[in-house]
């Protein structure tokens, strides 16, 4: 199976053609319901808005695809910005495009385009993760050893997810499996062995494209 995404950040970009400004809005949304939720919160804010037009998918397989025109002329706003869903491989995400009218009409293709670019600008700004099955870790060790052991996280795309300071340092982060034995060579190198390292079992984690 290829794979897939879904948003990092639930966030909004704002962008203007030609006088009308278009408000992207995007959210995490596991379920049919949690999209249809996003997009009435998205509409009720945003009330005054000329349109607020939607489209979301949900599901790994992207079993349920959904667009919304919101009174666009069909085909012009909701089924451009799916397709933006779509050629970026994600699911489980929920976009809203609210526009408000500048006085220029744009036409079939300008509304279409608009649409797009509203939504794949809003996608930039969330970024993009995947799923991946990784080993949950927590790491204790010595404030003496934090440069190194960051350079190398750093150097070995290790995604650091909390850290706490106290008399010793501890990181929690996930490994891939692959990369596990590795990394324990490496934390008793730089440490020389003077670490406490807790290795769970495997569990599908985010990781940040």
């Amino acid at each position: 199976m290829e794979q897939t995404y879904m948003n990092y950040k639930n966030t909004s970009a704002e962008i203007t053609i030609n006088k009308s400004n278009f408000i992207g809005h995007i959210a995490r949304t596991e379920s049919e319901d949690e999209a249809k939720a996003f997009v009435a919160t998205i509409k009720e804010k945003y009330k005054d808005a000329t349109h607020n037009c939607s489209a979301y998918i949900i599901g790994e397989s992207a079993l349920i695809q959904r667009a919304d025109d919101d009174g666009e002329p069909s085909g012009t706003a909701g089924v451009p910005m799916l397709e933006v869903l779509k050629r970026e491989e994600l699911y489980n995400t929920t976009v809203v495009v609210t526009r408000y009218f500048g006085g220029v009409k744009l036409g079939a293709g300008g509304l279409i385009r608009a649409y797009a670019k509203s939504t794949s600008e809003v996608v930039k700004a969330a970024g993009k993760v995947y799923l991946v099955m990784m080993h949950p870790v927590t790491l204790v060790v010595d404030y003496t050893f934090t440069n190194s052991i960051e350079h190398y996280f750093e150097n070995n795309d290790i995604q650091i997810k909390d850290t706490a300071y106290t008399d010793k340092v501890t990181y929690h982060f996930y490994v891939e499996t692959d990369k596990k034995d590795t990394l324990q060579q490496q934390i008793q190198a730089i440490t020389k062995d003077n670490y406490n390292m807790d290795v769970k079992e495997e569990v599908p984690s985010e990781r940040v494209l």
